[in-house]
C-alpha cells in the first residue's frame, strides 16, 4: 500500500510513563505503516525535561506556534514524591500549563462514545464539551501558611502611583491565605476560542461562574464574555445556535438534567474538575478527546488523561497490561485531520477519519481494554491487551483502507 503523504509536519511531543511506551506501539501499530510520518520531534519526558531545565516545553510550544497543529503525549507534573523518584533539580511547572499559556489557548474536551456503553446520567444522548479556561486562577496562585497571628493584605500599586489597599483577614492565630490572579487579555482569548469553536461545531454554548459571590473576579469574566459575544451574535442567530450564561450551581443542575449535545465554557478549575466528571460519567477518562485551541487557530491535541503510572509499573516488572489507548489515538487522529485540512491533503483527512472508524469496529465488535469490558452492555465483550488491541484496530484499519 502507498504510503499517505503529508507536506508540513505535525509537532510530536513524546511524554512519561504508560501513555510513552502506548505513543510508540501506536505509530509502529497504525501510523508508520500507512503515513508518510512527517513531525518535529521534542521529549517531554520528565528525565529530558529535567536535563534541558524545561526548555524543551518552551521549544515545543514556540514549534506548535509555528506549524499550527501538535499532538502531545500525557506527561507527568511533578511533585515531592516524583522529585525523589526522577532526582530532578526541581520541581518543574505543569507542561500543559506552559503550552496553554504560550498559545494563549483554550481546552476543548469532549467524550469519544459508543452504543454499547451507556453514561450514567441517563439523560445525556449527546456528548457534552467542556471549555476550560487554560490560564489563572488557582493554577497561578501564591500561598502562604500564616503561622502566628497577624493582618493579610491585598496591595495593588499601579504604575501611575496609585496604590489599592484591602484587608483580607486578621489571623488571631495560624492559618492560610491564598491570591490568585487573571486578565483581561486572557479571558478575551478565551471567550473568542469558545465563541469560534461554537460556530466550528454548530453547538450552542453555556458558560458558567459565581459572580453573585465573586463580584469583581467571577463578574469580570462575566462582562468580557458579554462584550466578546456582541461580535458573534449575528453568526450565532444564522447558526441556529445560543450562547447562555448562569451561575455555576444552576450549570451543573441544568448539565445533569440535560440531553447534552453543547458546549459548556469553565473556569479554569470549574473546568479541570467538571472534565473528568463528564467523561466517568460517559464512560472512562481514557475515552476522552482534548484540543487546546488558541485564537489565531493553532491547535493542539492530546489524550485528557493522565500517564497511567500504575500500569506501567505492572509493565517494567514484565507484566502485560490492558491499557486503554483509544484517546491517545483520537489525539493523533485529531492532528492529522487538522494538519489534512490546513494543507489541503485530502487522503491525510480520510485517513484520520478511517483511524477513528476502525477503533469503533474494533469495540463495537465487543474487543476492549480491562476498562471498557465491565462497562458494556447488549454484547459479551472480550477483554485484550493493550497489544491485542491495537492489532485488531490495524486489521480494521486496513480493511478500510483498501
Amino acid at each position: 500500500m502507498k504510503k499517505i503523504q503529508m507536506t508540513t509536519p505535525i509537532v510530536e511531543m513524546d511524554g512519561d510513563e504508560m501513555t510513552r511506551i502506548l505513543w510508540k506501539m501506536i505509530k509502529d501499530e497504525l501510523i508508520l505503516p500507512f503515513v508518510d510520518l512527517k513531525t518535529e520531534y521534542y521529549d517531554l519526558g520528565l528525565p529530558n525535561r529535567d536535563k534541558t531545565e524545561d526548555k524543551v516545553t518552551v521549544e515545543a510550544a514556540l514549534a506548535t506556534k509555528k506549524l499550527g497543529v501538535g499532538v502531545k503525549c500525557a506527561t507527568i507534573t511533578p511533585n515531592a514524591q516524583r522529585m525523589d523518584e526522577y532526582k530532578l533539580h526541581q520541581m518543574w511547572k505543569s507542561p500543559n500549563g506552559t503550552i496553554r499559556s504560550t498559545l494563549d489557548g483554550t481546552v476543548f474536551r469532549t467524550p469519544i462514545t459508543i452504543p454499547s456503553i451507556h453514561p450514567a446520567v441517563k439523560f445525556w444522548k449527546k456528548p457534552i464539551t467542556i471549555a476550560r479556561h487554560a490560564y489563572g486562577d488557582v493554577y497561578r496562585d501564591v500561598e502562604i501558611i500564616a503561622d502566628e497571628p497577624g493582618k493579610a493584605k491585598l496591595i495593588f500599586e499601579g504604575e501611575d502611583g496609585k496604590v489599592e489597599e484591602l484587608l483580607v483577614h486578621e489571623f488571631k492565630g495560624p492559618g492560610v491565605l491564598e491570591a490568585m490572579h487573571n486578565t483581561d487579555k486572557s479571558i478575551r482569548s478565551f471567550a473568542h476560542s469558545c465563541f469560534q469553536y461554537a460556530l466550528s461545531l454548530k453547538q450552542s454554548i453555556w458558560f458558567a461562574t459565581k459572580d453573585t459571590i465573586s463580584k469583581k473576579y467571577d463578574g469580570r469574566f462575566k462582562a468580557i464574555f458579554e462584550e466578546v459575544f456582541a461580535e458573534y451574535k449575528d453568526r450565532f442567530a444564522e447558526a441556529g445556535i445560543e450562547y447562555f450564561y448562569t451561575l455555576i450551581d444552576d450549570a451543573v443542575a441544568r448539565v445533569m438534567r440535560s440531553e447534552g449535545g453543547f458546549i459548556w465554557a469553565c473556569k479554569n478549575y470549574d473546568g479541570d474538575v467538571m472534565s473528568d466528571m463528564v467523561s466517568t460519567a460517559f464512560g472512562s477518562l481514557a475515552m476522552m478527546t482534548s484540543v487546546l485551541v488558541s485564537p489565531d487557530g493553532k491547535y493542539e491535541y492530546e489524550a485528557a488523561h493522565g500517564t497511567v503510572t500504575r500500569h506501567y509499573y505492572k509493565y517494567l516488572q514484565g507484566e502485560e497490561t490492558s491499557t486503554n489507548p483509544i484517546a491517545t489515538i483520537f489525539a493523533w487522529s485529531g492532528a492529522f485531520r487538522k494538519r489534512g485540512e490546513m494543507d489541503n491533503l485530502p487522503e491525510l483527512q480520510n485517513y484520520a477519519d478511517q483511524l477513528e472508524g476502525a477503533c469503533f469496529d474494533t469495540l463495537n465488535d465487543g474487543l476492549a481494554t480491562k476498562d471498557l469490558v465491565g462497562l458494556m452492555e447488549g454484547i459479551t465483550p472480550t477483554q485484550l491487551s493493550s497489544a491485542q488491541f491495537l492489532k485488531a484496530i490495524r486489521e480494521r484499519l486496513e480493511k478500510r483502507l483498501a
